[in-house]
């Protein structure tokens, strides 16, 4: 399909094609849509690969809110803007960018604080349309509203993203295949190890789950200098991958015996681990974890649980008893704007290998192929090319 420039367009809607999600956990249909121009603080982007995370499957699966339909999935994704609205100033037509879900205003209290990277003036939220105004900038050729996901629906030729999700990024440095993966499961991994769980050299980490996640946190707590990463997964196949991002021990939990992990863990270990990272959203092995860490100093951190009404199952006593920390942890505790760039020069140096996460890719047009890759536990991340 001809896409129009923005000059050419003049501040119209774009006609293009977008994979949308009609009905909770069946095939993405490719549809033509229409993306509105850009509001004041917004701007439209043309994007160029998109890339699959766990999470676009868990809302795709959703059948009862937040989940809703139709919508247009995709969060992880590297583009190139098209056109701005008013009061745009940093970032141009032809820029190449990486949206993210997470804002950084760089004004506010949070944002301009070291102890947070939720900016207050535009805080995440499980959002149907854009952050500001709540409205959508999609809608189907009959004048549908087509919904948001994340602030960024990457799964469309173009989309409109608030100029607090957008980070500019110099193409000649990293190319768009690599960049995308920095929009949330990467940045999130290693984000945890280096601002999250601020990790020490010498440090003994336990990773539960070795997904893209997990072996994230491994190469960010191997490049803040961990001397053991034991990295814990149902699966041996994984080991391979695991030893090139970092993991020195492997456990696999279906051949360990009458053992819990946790304990384990802390004979490895001699009393548990400094740090344990729960990767898997799962309640028993957030126990597990908090179990195997360490006694007085040991820090757990979360990154989800199996449903927003699942409890994590600690008790009181023990967490205060046993002078625990647990630690949620959103987007790796980075703030957006400000550290990614640090995250694409440790690329640039050869410290983060992006290139080990990328197992498959397809073209849009083979998008459900995708889910199914990585709903079968077949791929790491899949980067879909929007003109390949």
């Amino acid at each position: 399909m001809e896409h129009k420039s923005s000059m050419a367009n003049g501040g119209k809607p774009i006609r293009c094609r977008a994979a949308v999600c009609q009905k909770a956990g069946e095939a993405l249909v490719m549809e033509e849509i229409l993306v509105a121009p850009p509001m004041a603080y917004e701007v439209r982007i043309r994007i160029i690969c998109t890339s699959l995370c766990h999470t676009d499957v868990k809302y795709w699966k959703m059948k009862d809110p937040p989940g809703i339909v139709p919508r247009i999935l995709g969060h992880e994704a590297v583009g190139e803007v098209e056109s701005v609205g008013d009061q745009v100033s940093e970032v141009k037509q032809g820029d190449i960018v990486i949206p993210t879900f997470l804002a950084e205003c760089g004004e506010c209290r949070d944002c301009t604080s070291n102890k947070s990277n939720i900016c207050s003036e535009h805080p995440y939220k499980l959002s149907q349309g854009m952050p500001r105004c709540g409205t959508s900038r999609f809608t189907d050729l009959s004048g549908e509203v087509l919904h948001h996901f994340m602030f960024v629906s990457s799964f469309s030729e173009y989309t409109v993203v608030d100029v607090t999700h957008l980070i500019k990024l110099d193409p000649i440095l990293i190319s768009p295949d690599k960049a995308c993966l920095l929009g949330c499961g990467v940045s999130t991994g290693v984000g945890a190890a280096w601002r999250t769980a601020n990790l020490e050299k010498g440090s003994t980490v336990a990773i539960f789950g070795l997904g893209t996640v997990g072996l994230a946190v491994a190469q960010g707590a191997r490049i803040c200098g961990a001397e053991r990463i034991i990295g814990i997964d149902i699966n041996p196949d994984k080991l391979t991958m695991a030893k090139k991002c970092g993991v020195t021990e492997f456990v696999n939990s279906r051949s360990i015996g009458d053992k819990s992990v946790s304990q384990v863990i802390i004979e490895m270990t001699d009393g548990g681990a400094d740090y344990c990272f729960e990767c898997v959203g799962l309640s028993s092995l957030i126990k597990e974890a908090f179990a195997c860490c360490r006694k007085g100093r040991g820090k757990t951190i979360l990154f989800g649980v199996e449903d927003s009404v699942s409890v994590l199952g600690l008790k009181s006593i023990d967490v205060i008893s046993q002078g625990k920390t647990v630690i949620g942890c959103i987007y790796g505790g980075l703030k957006p704007k400000s550290d990614i760039p640090t995250l694409i020069q440790w690329y640039l140096d050869k410290k983060l290998q992006l290139d080990l996460f990328i197992s498959h890719e397809v073209g849009f047009e083979e998008i459900n192929k995708a889910f199914n890759l990585l709903s079968e536990g077949q791929c790491l991340r899949c980067v879909i090319w929007m003109t390949k």
